[in-house]
C-alpha cells in the first residue's frame, strides 16, 4: 500500500490530504491463476467433484450467512432453507424460460431468495437472539415442507427431485467437471469480491455498528430495522446461488431434503470454525468441515488396514472431528482465521517472540 500526496491543503486544515493507493496483492494473484488455469488442468475429476466443487459452494454458502451473523449480529440457523430457495428458482427458471442464459438464471434465484428472506427477516425489527434464531429455524422448516409438499416446484416429477438443466454458456458446454469447477469458481471470486467491498463500505460499517450495539447505532442516527433487513436479503441473495450451485454444479440432482436442516448446522459451523466476521474464515471453515473428514476417513483406512468395522471407523472419526472443533474453539474462540493471524504474526517477530 503506496500513499501518495495530494499538493492541496486539506478542507480541515492546511495539512495535505493524503490519498492510500491500493496494491493488487501479487500472492492474491498467483492464487486466482492456479485455480483458474492450473487447477482445471491438473486436476482429476475426484478432485474437482468430490472436493473443491463443494468446498467452494460451502465456502460461499458460509459468506452468505456471515454477513447476516457475523457482521450484523443476527442469528440464523435457516441458512439451508435460502439455499433451498434458490436452487428451486433457478431451475424453475432455466425449465419455463429456456432462452435463459445461465448467469442470468443464478442471478432470479439469487433475487427470489433474497426476497424470500427478506419476508422471513422482518421480525428482527421486534425480537433478536434466541427468539429471532427460532424465527429462522420456523422458516427452514417451512420452507422444506413447501418445496416437498407441492410438486409444481420439481416439475410434477415422481422421484421429487430436480435434475441439472443443460449448463452451457455462450454456447460452450458446462457439463464436465472442470466446466461446473469454472462456473463455481467464477461465481464464488465475483461474489467475495462484491462481499469485500461491501463490508467495507458505509453500509459494512452500519451492520457492524448493529452487531456491537443497536441500541447505540439507532442513537447515532442509523436506521437500524431498515440496516437489518438489508443484511437478511443480501445473506439470503449469496446463500440462494450458493443453493443453486449445490443443486447443479455439485449434486446433479436434488430435492428438499439435500437443504435439511443439518446442512445449516454445518453452515453455522463453517463461521463459527473459521471465524465470524471474516471473509477468509468462511474459506478456512469450508475447508476444515470438508477437507478434514476426507482426511482422517484415508488415515484410518492407512493405520487400521481393515482391522476395525468401518461402521465403528465411522464413529471414531465423528469423535475425532468434534474433539477437533472443541479443540480449535477453545484455543481461540473467535475462530481459525485469528489463530492462523496470530501465528502468522508470532512467525514475524521469531526467534524474537513466539
Amino acid at each position: 500500500m503506496t500513499a501518495i500526496q495530494s499538493p492541496a491543503p486539506s478542507v480541515l486544515g492546511s495539512a495535505p490530504l493524503i490519498l492510500v493507493k491500493r496494491r493488487w496483492p501479487w500472492h492474491l494473484g498467483v492464487l486466482l491463476a492456479v485455480a483458474f488455469v492450473a487447477v482445471p488442468w491438473l486436476g482429476n475429476d475426484y478432485w474437482l467433484n468430490a472436493i473443491l466443487i463443494p468446498f467452494l459452494v460451502l465456502s460461499l454458502a458460509g459468506l452468505g450467512l456471515n454477513l447476516l451473523t457475523g457482521y450484523t449480529g443476527q442469528t440464523s440457523v435457516g441458512a439451508a432453507g435460502f439455499m433451498a430457495v434458490g436452487a428451486f428458482a433457478t431451475y424453475g427458471l432455466l425449465l419455463r424460460v429456456p432462452a435463459l442464459p445461465l448467469p442470468l438464471a443464478l442471478l432470479g434465484g439469487g433475487l427470489i431468495a433474497g426476497v424470500v428472506g427478506l419476508v422471513f427477516g422482518i421480525p428482527s425489527n421486534r425480537i433478536k437472539g434466541f427468539y429471532l434464531m427460532v424465527t429462522t429455524l420456523a422458516a427452514q422448516f417451512f420452507l422444506e415442507w413447501l418445496f416437498s409438499k407441492f410438486p409444481w416446484f420439481y416439475n410434477f416429477a415422481s422421484s421429487g427431485t430436480i435434475s441439472a438443466p443443460r449448463l452451457e454458456l455462450f454456447g460452450y458446454s458446462l457439463a464436465s467437471p472442470a466446466g461446473r469447477y469454472l462456473l463455481t469458481l467464477s461465481c464464488v471470486v465475483l461474489l467475495t469480491w462484491a462481499a469485500v467491498n461491501l463490508v467495507r463500505s458505509q453500509v459494512g460499517r452500519n451492520w457492524m455498528a448493529i452487531r456491537d450495539m443497536d441500541t447505540a447505532a439507532a442513537v447515532i442516527g442509523i436506521p437500524v430495522d431498515r440496516y437489518k433487513r438489508l443484511a437478511f436479503a443480501i445473506s439470503s441473495f449469496y446463500l440462494g446461488i450458493a443453493g443453486a450451485l449445490w443443486a447443479f454444479a455439485y449434486l446433479g440432482t436434488a430435492s428438499a431434503g439435500s437443504f435439511d436442516i443439518n446442512r445449516s448446522f454445518q453452515i453455522l459451523f463453517i463461521i463459527i470454525i473459521g471465524g465470524m466476521g471474516s471473509i477468509a474464515g468462511n474459506f478456512i471453515g469450508a475447508a476444515f468441515i470438508s477437507l478434514v473428514p476426507i482426511a482422517l476417513n484415508h488415515v484410518g483406512q492407512w493405520w487400521f488396514a481393515g482391522s476395525i468395522d468401518a461402521g465403528q471407523l465411522q464413529n471414531l472419526q465423528k469423535i475425532l472431528f468434534g474433539a477437533l472443533i472443541i479443540f480449535f474453539l477453545i484455543k481461540e474462540p473467535e475462530g481459525l482465521a485469528r489463530l492462523l493471524t496470530n501465528l502468522g504474526a508470532r512467525l514475524k517477530a521469531w526467534p524474537l517472540r513466539f
